[in-house]
């Protein structure tokens, strides 16, 4: 599963209007199709009510978080790829970030050349989480399948003996 990269979606949360703008506005002159919200609460109806598979959120937002958006998010697809911006980094907000499922985390300002190149590799790496659940469906099917199938040929063959 490929994608051009119009089919990716990616949203970007901020309370930040200018901010969630430009970055909207790069992502989209990039050839992304990109939304911007400025909650969480907002990023996460928006979410569940789209096709997203990137979310660029702030951490520091009123009302619903980026850690708890991260957290909904995740919840709601295991997929996505989110990506934490902040102002107030710290190692220990990084490390909880990664362990709650964030795919990057950076610090504000955002240098656009680098959100380039992390976005992409965040598709990608979606691409890839995608094609390996293809891939361990069908691993699953086939292991509850071939028993079966042994099953009916074993009964076969003692039908075909008589």
């Amino acid at each position: 599963m490929a994608f051009d990269k119009q089919d990716a979606g990616i949203l970007v949360v901020d309370d930040d209007k200018a901010l969630a703008d430009s970055l909207v506005e790069y992502l989209s002159d990039l050839g992304y199709s990109a939304q911007a919200a400025y909650s969480g609460r907002e990023g996460l109806d928006r979410f569940e009510n789209g096709t997203f598979h990137l979310v660029i959120t702030d951490i520091k937002m009123p009302g619903m978080d980026g850690m708890e958006l991260l957290e909904a998010v995740k919840a709601h697809d295991k997929q996505v790829m989110v990506m934490l911006v902040t102002g107030y980094g710290t190692i220990e907000s990084a490390v909880e970030a990664m362990k709650k499922g964030a795919y990057d985390y950076t610090t504000k300002p955002v240098k656009m050349e680098e959100l380039e190149i992390i976005v992409s590799r965040a598709l990608q790496r979606y691409v890839m989480s995608e094609r390996l659940s293809v891939l361990r469906g069908l691993t699953m099917a086939m292991a509850i399948s071939a028993p079966l199938w042994l099953i009916v040929g074993i009964a076969l063959a003692l039908l075909w003996r008589r």
